[in-house]
């Protein structure tokens, strides 16, 4: 199928730039105002009002511009023509759980799929003020300026981001001695709770690589553009492409990359840590 025109890239920028900005008022508007937060089946999983609310106003916004165009939202699933090669991945509220505690590190996240690759994102973090944008060939901005990953190449001068699936109590498959295992040979390991955040850190290079495993395509279809238009890597943890439905991701400044792909491979399991 044909790529779409830059023209049409930018279209489709502006889009997710309206419904980001949309979903981030609604969370401010909540911020440290909640009257429940509830759970959605496993322990540490939260949705609140602000989540509902954020993603209808995203939805609005959608259905308004490109009505024909499917949808895969965290809260409500599918929707419109799933038949469509434009595929909209939406994260209304990602880190909820920051977010419920008033903790400032949260956003809305808005990417597109088009024939299943990532190739516009938007991510907003009100509390920051900080809105980061991409689309294939257009390059990467935050506040509309330029950004691009690290030029960190060694090793253990680098610094990484992970986080911690909601599944972490019940199966060994947990992240826990990646975690432990790279930071004894980084400068550190940081987990802030919001994978779409933690990408777009890569992108404009605070961070040098970002791993993870039990993420969903809203979490990440934004930020896998903001690395790559940032000149970043993203692949799976083997290097080879990226499947958004593994639910496993390697992004770096591409210099490292290498390297955290196989220290990811040859981690020794938590079972055998003195």
């Amino acid at each position: 199928m044909s790529q779409p025109t830059p023209d049409q890239l930018q279209i489709f920028l502006d889009i997710a730039t309206e419904a980001a900005m949309a979903a981030g008022a609604i969370l401010q508007t909540y911020w440290g105002k909640l009257d429940a937060v509830e759970e959605k089946g496993r322990p540490g999983d939260l949705v609140t009002v602000a989540d509902k609310e954020a993603e209808a106003v995203i939805l609005k916004v959608l259905r308004r511009h490109v009505p024909h165009h499917a949808i895969l939202a965290e809260e409500s699933g599918q929707g419109g023509d799933q038949q469509s090669k434009y595929r909209w991945a939406i994260d209304p509220l990602d880190g909820t759980t920051n977010y419920a505690h008033q903790y400032p590190i949260a956003s809305t996240s808005v990417g597109l799929l088009i024939d299943e690759i990532p190739q516009v994102g938007v991510i907003y973090n009100p509390f920051r003020n900080e809105l980061f944008r991409a689309a294939k060939g257009l390059g990467a901005t935050c506040n509309r300026r330029p950004i691009h990953v690290s030029n960190t190449s060694t090793f253990n001068q680098s610094l990484l981001v992970t986080g911690f699936a909601y599944d972490r109590r019940e199966t060994p498959d947990n992240n826990y001695a990646e975690f432990c295992h790279l930071t004894h040979l980084t400068q550190g390991v940081r987990r802030s709770g919001s994978a779409s955040l933690d990408l777009a850190d890569v992108a404009c290079g605070r961070l040098d690589g970002y791993w993870e495993r039990g993420i969903s395509p809203w979490d990440i279809t934004a930020g896998v553009v903001l690395v790559q238009e940032a000149g970043g890597t993203v692949t799976a943890y083997d290097g080879s492409p990226l499947v958004l439905k593994s639910g496993r991701i390697l992004a770096t400044n591409g210099q490292i990359h290498d390297q955290l792909s196989q220290e990811l491979l040859k981690t020794p399991p938590l079972s055998s840590w003195n």
